[in-house]
């Protein structure tokens, strides 16, 4: 495990698991949210967006966190681990609810109000992204070790279990 992707429904807890496994590890963490977004709330190019990830994905190891459809094949093509967090639309909703005023290290400003359209977002995520990320999976699974967590117990038992074992980082 040197090349790893977390990635799921908004409000899954993608960040917090990603910074556990960070933490077990010692890979090094980097978050989408924070190569697309600026502090003032607006977003860099895509081109630029793709030159930093690139970047990224070229170094020795590291865990993305992060869902960005558009680029998830481009990590698939190059990861060797990806754990998805496939939970019900209510935790995720609830997870995104939760999060809304409280300072995190993996978005570059201060959720005040849960956005209609974020909202929206998370409802329509297992129609609309969910298919098609089961799909690349399977596309791309040869010589990947893929994780999927349809609870956050069974999430915090991986880690649980990994944090008990020797973890060999970069």
């Amino acid at each position: 495990m040197q090349k790893v992707i977390v990635i799921g429904s908004p409000g899954a807890g993608k960040s917090t698991f990603a910074r556990k496994l960070r933490d077990v590890s010692g890979l090094p963490l980097y978050y989408l949210d924070l190569i697309w977004h600026r502090p003032d709330q607006t977003n860099i190019s895509r081109d630029e967006f793709d030159i930093q990830l690139q970047t990224i994905l070229r170094k020795e190891c590291w865990i993305v966190d992060g869902n960005y459809l558009r680029t998830l094949e481009m990590r698939l093509k190059v990861c060797d681990t990806v754990f998805l967090l496939d939970f019900p639309v209510e935790v995720c909703l609830l997870g995104a609810q939760s999060r809304i005023g409280r300072k995190r290290e993996d978005l570059p400003w201060l959720e005040t109000v849960f956005d209609e359209e974020f909202r929206q977002w998370i409802l329509s995520f297992p129609a609309e992204q969910l298919p098609y990320i089961y799909e690349l999976l399977k596309k791309y699974r040869k010589n990947k070790q893929i994780v999927v967590f349809k609870s956050r117990k069974e999430a915090d038992e991986y880690l649980q279990n990994i944090e008990n074992k020797q973890i060999i980082s970069c």
